[in-house]
């Protein structure tokens, strides 16, 4: 069992070439989000909001609520499970948008939460994968499917 002395947050980030707008915009709007990373949602990010996410291919869904959220800048979840995690967006003067993807919060034993916090790693960077291919290439890539084909349903 490992012991730890501080609980992790994990952080992803990506340069996008695209207007913190459209990057922001990709984020909340579920006609968008489903194209790089879950399925189906109830509906679209708004201060306060309760929303369903459902990643049909894995037969899951989770219920998210929004904390907090300043248009082209912060958009911070709260998940069922009680892990939080934040989005920061930032514009560059060449029409860029540097986004940071950061989770906290985790519980469990100690060997529980480090395997949580790295899966959330690796699955933020696929996401933030995902959005650059769509955003700059107008590419479908599949990649929250295709991570772990056999897990689909």
């Amino acid at each position: 069992m490992t012991t730890l002395n501080q609980i992790p947050s994990v952080k992803a980030a990506m340069l996008i070439r695209s207007s913190i707008d459209k990057v922001f915009e990709a984020f909340i709007n579920p006609d968008v989000t489903t194209k790089f990373w879950f399925t189906q949602s109830s509906g679209r990010l708004e201060q306060g909001s309760h929303v369903r996410w459902d990643w049909e291919m894995y037969g899951v869904s989770d219920e998210i609520h929004v904390k907090e959220m300043h248009e082209n800048k912060r958009i911070l979840l709260e998940w069922s499970d009680q892990t939080e995690t934040e989005w920061l967006f930032t514009s560059s003067a060449d029409n860029t948008t540097y986004v940071t993807i950061t989770s906290s919060g985790y519980t469990g034993s100690g060997d529980e939460i480090v395997q949580r916090a790295i899966d959330d790693m690796g699955g933020y960077t696929i996401v933030l994968c995902g959005l650059k291919a769509y955003l700059e290439h107008n590419i479908v890539l599949n990649l929250v499917a295709d991570k772990a084909p056999d897990a689909n349903v």
